[in-house]
């Protein structure tokens, strides 16, 4: 039988690739936990810790142990480096694990990996960071947290959601996993069912979906009951939120024009009903592809799918619409507690581009928008150059003007106001912005 390979060996690997190939980290995790079969939920666990972990204090991590390399990390080859770090990050934050463990194992997959003269090496400078590792206070973790974002991005989003609340918007945790129920009136039952097939986890209730379950300690959830006969899926609750937003009714036609893998699309889809149409667009193929058997596991209906740009045009889809939903490409802050890598890649620089592209995708798609029509824009950032800064912009060059949501409970976390902004440590969902628009008549 193959060998079981081991959490710290799996996080190594995909943190090397991520330091190599800038590769994202959530889907090289996902295919080497694919690859390892044999690990169980505990230690898949403690892989998924240990590679966003490392990821979310890289900065502060490569300066600790960098003191004691005396040539420098630079000079240090990706596989090597990312074992010092995970193993760094086991010493100095996870400090539940022994360090003669954490040091021994860091070690021994230098030694297989390499030779044993730069095993000898990593040995003596995590020996060096034991050393000096010494427990840290929850207030020391969230300032290290801090230390370990990028300076740009703190200032931005100190202007965006105010100086006070950054520490508690970067505060380092573990998020838990998503579940949306395909029939909000079966979410009790569900959550009874997979509570007796994981009593080691925790499965709740969510607080503002009523198709949202909170898992926390699940490991793998996909092998749990009602996953495979579509009772149940992957989604996080804000991303939920941002479907419900839309308000969708039976029997209108709705285009959820940013459809990524369809997850939205969906909830859009049992929305609109068997006398509704859910059309869906996207400019990645495999996507759509994705998208259209997901809907058909579910026996949700879907009408039309288009590959198109909606940055440079309309392509074949065709209007008139009840109801778009734009939910456009962004910087991705919002998940940086579910995808901490995107701290490391995401420059100031992108912003701008970023504006011009989800201002362009939601002029292109208001002209597929019937007159009085809702339009819904959102984007997986809560920083005002995405957010409020492109609102502005859209209320000035197209026909839409800003109008409350109509749907719970967007109505009440907004306040009566047509724009709401969900907040990792205010709502315990990934952070969005979420405007609610409609057309002249």
């Amino acid at each position: 039988m193959k060998r079981a390979p081991s959490a710290r060996e799996v996080a190594g690997t995909v943190i090397e690739r991520v330091l190599k190939d800038r590769s994202f980290a959530s889907a090289v995790l996902d295919h080497e936990l694919g690859r390892a079969v044999q690990m169980d939920g505990r230690d898949r666990a403690l892989t998924t810790e240990l590679v966003y972990g490392t990821l979310r204090f890289m900065p502060w991590l490569e300066s600790e142990v960098g003191q004691y390399a005396t040539r420098g990390l630079d000079k240090v080859e990706p596989l090597v480096r990312a074992h010092l770090l995970v193993a760094a990050y086991q010493l100095l934050v996870l400090t539940k694990i022994p360090a003669f463990a954490a040091v021994n194992d860091a070690v021994t997959l230098v030694r297989s990996a390499k030779d044993d003269y730069v095993a000898a090496f990593a040995n003596a400078v995590l020996r060096k960071v034991a050393k000096n590792a010494a427990p840290k206070s929850a207030d020391e973790m969230n300032a290290l947290a801090v230390k370990s974002t990028a300076p740009w991005l703190v200032k931005a989003l100190g202007r965006a959601i105010g100086k006070e609340h950054v520490a508690a918007y970067l505060a380092w945790g573990t998020p838990p996993t998503g579940i949306r129920v395909e029939r909000a009136e079966e979410r009790s039952d569900i959550v009874d069912a997979l509570r007796a097939a994981n009593p080691d986890a925790t499965f709740e209730e969510s607080k503002w979906s009523p198709f949202a379950i909170t898992a926390r300690g699940a490991g793998r959830v996909d092998d749990l009951p009602g996953h495979k006969e579509g009772q149940w899926t992957v989604q996080e609750e804000g991303s939920q939120l941002v479907a419900l937003a839309l308000d969708a009714q039976p029997g209108e036609r709705v285009l959820d024009a940013c459809a990524g893998r369809g997850n939205k699309t969906a909830i859009l889809g049992r929305a609109v009903g068997d006398s509704g149409t859910i059309d869906a667009s996207d400019i990645h193929a495999a996507k759509l592809e994705r998208l259209a058997n997901e809907l058909r596991r579910f026996g949700i209906p879907l009408g039309a799918t288009e590959l198109v740009d909606l940055s440079v045009g309309t392509g074949d889809l065709k209007g008139p619409y009840d109801r778009i939903l734009v939910d456009a490409p962004c910087s991705g802050v919002g998940t940086i507690k579910r995808r901490p890598d995107l701290a490391l890649r995401r420059q100031q620089r992108d912003l701008a581009e970023l504006a011009s592209l989800q201002l362009a995708i939601v002029k292109n798609a208001a002209t597929l928008l019937r007159p009085g029509g809702r339009l819904v824009f959102a984007v997986c950032s809560v920083l005002r150059e995405e957010c409020e800064e492109v609102v502005e912009k859209i209320v000035e060059q197209t026909g839409l003007r800003l109008t409350p949501f109509a749907s719970e409970p967007l109505k009440g976390m907004a306040e009566g106001a047509p724009t709401v902004r969900l907040l990792p440590h205010v709502h315990g969902t990934d952070g969005y912005f979420i405007a609610s628009f409609v057309a002249s008549t």
